[in-house]
């Protein structure tokens, strides 16, 4: 009898043995990834119709792999940043919070087998994501951010790592969020956990994950730019992990929006961009001799997607969410008296930031206030307002804040805001706009863009100042009164009105131009108020219109404008001409 069991055992062990031994041959895993979605779940604007791709569009191209490859021989990863930028995702991240959240339902009927977490999900706040997570999990995908640690024990606050089997392969996939959280958002918003750099933690990973599961592959999906790969910057590791960690077959890196593939012999690297422009697809062709793997050779490259070229059992699937995601956005708000055209704000002062400016001035005991142009290029017409149209003047969920500051610090804020803007001139390129002759995918730029990334120019209210183009950094701004006519004194504290973005860290304003360590800005924080969007859209209930006469008065906002005006008003118009070459007059 002993004997029949020890048989039975050893039967059943070489089975074991048998199963998860590796077949001998070749064997073809095809990895499809997306990231910065930023909400793209439908391809219309919801008002006129237009296509744009969306992930209608990539799920077709998926299915398409899926059909060609064979289903059970692709993964399909996203990198984060899913739940901001557009309107279906507002609405099921603050409108409707009842019904299922629908980033879960449609990543469970696209098949996806995990998903990083990005900083703009972390930025929806507990509420939203703790519940997104779980819809998740209930669709059996896995939310994985293994940097960020919860403070009461130091585990992840999401999952690390999740195992899979495809193309007869056992395949780890790690993922990680962006290291550089608490220099964006307030830790109001991720409370509990904090978030260390990535290299600092994912080798160890890795190799604790390669001991304990033995898996054939490894994948790292990092939500972190693509970067130079030499340590320096805390939000692009992507070229970091590619270079220096061992044991990974494939990286998947994202945040900038920027397309790129990479390989070598030993691993590649995709990055998709951004708003389901493309799928990245990464195959690794193994070959198995005696159960073990020999060589592996890696491609890496990236699938454009076709907008019109749609699955549309998904669309008929998600066509109740689709419509009231429409009734809601196409609700009227109010009136616009004269059109916004956010581009006016990269010259000088314009109703746009003018506006913006206003909403957060009137924000108690705020006297000064900073914004940047949010939405690169977007008209609002006058007219009747409708709820989408907020989403043009302002795109993103950002609190806003009133910190103290002083007069020192908001001059030298200005100044360092002002050089990402601008050139001394005569430059010797000869552009007052720093410029360059190079399409910007983060924008879809075409021809000519903005060296820096145009939501960092900050420009102030509740000042009247002048910027000097013939001045070198650190002279150009010259602040003369307060809005009122009161003098302006370098010594004194002001209250100033900014987003929680900027108040935290984001471009570096804070920090590298005022000089001022965001780590302890709460102590500096005064009040804080709703998400802008939010004041917005309650200035418009309680007075109906957005009229220029008003929201453009010098005695509340200031005034401020580029000197000499002449040679600023040239140059300007020429590098718009280059800028905007079809730009209405």
């Amino acid at each position: 009898m002993k004997i029949k069991n020890l048989l039975l055992i050893a039967a059943l062990f070489a089975a074991f043995l048998s199963c998860n031994r590796l077949q001998d041959g070749e064997h073809t895993l095809t990895l499809l990834t997306t990231n910065d979605v930023h909400g793209r779940f439908f391809d219309s604007t919801y008002v006129g119709g237009r296509l744009g791709k969306s992930l209608l569009a990539v799920n077709r191209l998926v299915d398409s792999v899926r059909t060609a490859d064979g289903a059970g021989n692709v993964i399909l990863i996203d990198a984060g940043d899913c739940l901001q930028g557009d309107n279906a995702a507002y609405y099921f991240n603050y409108v409707d919070t009842v019904s299922r959240h629908i980033y879960p339902r449609m990543a469970g009927y696209m098949g996806y087998d995990a998903i990083a977490w990005g900083n703009h999900d972390v930025e929806t706040g507990h509420r939203v994501y703790d519940r997104v997570a779980a819809e998740l999990k209930d669709e059996g995908i896995p939310l994985l951010a293994g940097n960020a640690i919860r403070n009461d024990d130091g585990k992840p606050y999401f999952q690390l790592y999740t195992i899979l089997r495809k193309a007869g392969l056992k395949v780890a996939v790690l993922g990680y969020n962006n290291a550089n959280i608490k220099g964006w958002l307030n830790e109001s918003v991720w409370s509990g956990m904090h978030f260390v750099p990535i290299m600092s933690r994912i080798q160890a990973d890795v190799d604790m994950v390669r001991s304990k599961e033995r898996p054939d592959v490894v994948i790292a999906a990092v939500h972190s730019a693509t970067g130079k790969g030499d340590g320096s910057v805390p939000e692009a590791e992507g070229m970091d992990v590619f270079r220096n960690v061992r044991g990974v077959d494939f990286v998947i890196c994202s945040h900038d929006h920027r397309p790129f593939t990479t390989q070598n012999d030993s691993m590649a690297l995709i990055n998709s961009g951004s708003h389901c422009r493309f799928l990245g697809e990464g195959r690794l062709k193994v070959t198995v001799k005696d159960g073990k793997i020999v060589s592996r050779e890696y491609s890496a490259g990236l699938i454009p997607v076709d907008a019109a070229t749609v699955d549309e059992a998904m669309r008929t699937r998600f066509h109740d969410d689709y419509t009231a995601v429409k009734q809601f956005t196409c609700t009227p708000v109010g009136t616009l008296k004269e059109d916004l055209r956010t581009i006016d704000a990269y010259r000088g002062m314009s109703g746009y930031i003018n506006l913006i400016h206003t909403l957060q001035i009137s924000c108690a005991p705020a006297m000064i206030s900073f914004a940047a142009p949010l939405t690169y290029n977007g008209t609002v017409k006058a007219g009747p307002l409708i709820y989408n149209d907020l989403f043009t003047i302002y795109p993103f969920e950002n609190q806003l804040y009133v910190v103290r500051m002083t007069g020192k610090e908001i001059r030298n804020y200005l100044e360092f805001s002002y050089d990402n803007w601008i050139n001394t001139m005569p430059s010797p390129d000869g552009h007052i706009l720093k410029i360059r002759s190079a399409d910007d995918p983060r924008t879809s730029q075409k021809g000519w863009s903005f060296v820096n990334r145009s939501y960092n120019f900050d420009s102030a209210a509740g000042l009247n100042y002048t910027v000097d183009v013939t001045r070198p950094f650190g002279s150009r701004v010259a602040i003369t009164t307060l809005a009122g006519g009161q003098p302006f004194r370098e010594d004194a504290e002001y209250p100033v009105a900014m987003t929680s973005y900027r108040a935290s860290g984001g471009g570096g304003l804070m920090h590298d131009g005022a000089g001022i360590d965001t780590d302890d800005i709460d102590g500096r924080v005064i009040s804080r108020y709703p998400e802008v969007r939010d004041i917005l859209y309650n200035y418009l209930k309680e007075t109906g219109a957005i009229d220029p006469a008003v929201t453009s008065d010098p005695q509340r906002i200031g005034s401020w404008k580029f000197v000499p005006e002449k040679l600023a008003a040239k140059a300007l118009e020429s590098d718009m001409n280059l800028l905007f070459p079809v730009r209405g007059k």
